[in-house]
């Protein structure tokens, strides 16, 4: 189910296979970076899982760089180097790590009162990535918060978008995952774009 949601302004969320629209749109002629880009990611976090204190310190702040490499994607930045962009984060090691961390720390912390309150906290907290990209002056904590505040009203939203891949993810199975390659850019090129409308319907 699709549903539109209205801002405080009285404009109209786009519905969400007009975001999957857009995210194809923005995913034409950048397929290859981005096939080889979530590769590179999903190597890298297969490996780190055999090793638990890895898969804290690597993957949690590459996964948010993973995902700001379809932020840039939908704005029509420079997408050439994807598989590299998503290092950047680790420029700002500290920060990223660290906001990964609490985002996962709140969402367990959550999830140990009952599955469904986890869930609910996980979508709350889902632009945390983007927002700490944009804005650099705001602290972990406080990207964390201004994401629970822009995803009021839009977890369904988002949660229907998420629900509306589950077709493809089952063709996914059939080909031992390797469709996966083509699948997680799509969700996260989908994912970006739903940001840049709620950024939209704040700034």
């Amino acid at each position: 189910m699709e549903n539109i949601e209205n801002n405080a302004a009285g404009s109209v969320m786009p519905r969400n296979r007009e975001i999957r629209h857009a995210a194809r749109y923005a995913l034409k002629g950048n397929w290859t970076q981005a096939v080889l880009a979530t590769l590179v990611f999903t190597l890298i976090t297969a490996a780190a899982g055999s090793i638990p204190l890895a898969g804290l310190l690597v993957v949690c702040p590459l996964e948010f760089g993973f995902m700001l490499c379809f932020v840039r994607l939908v704005r029509g930045e420079d997408s050439s180097e994807m598989v590299g962009d998503q290092f950047n984060v680790f420029n700002n090691y500290g920060r990223y790590l660290g906001g990964s961390l609490l985002v996962m720390l709140y969402t367990i912390l959550w999830s140990l009162l009952l599955i469904i309150p986890g869930i609910i906290k996980s979508y709350a907290y889902a632009m945390t990535p983007y927002i700490m990209n944009d804005r650099p002056d705001l602290d972990a904590d406080d990207c964390i918060h201004e994401s629970r505040m822009m995803m009021k009203g839009y977890k369904w939203k988002l949660f229907c978008l998420d629900l509306s891949f589950i077709g493809w993810a089952i063709l996914c199975v059939f080909t031992l995952g390797i469709g996966n390659l083509w699948l997680h850019p799509y969700v996260e090129a989908s994912h970006a774009k739903f940001y840049e409308e709620l950024r939209a319907r704040r700034d």
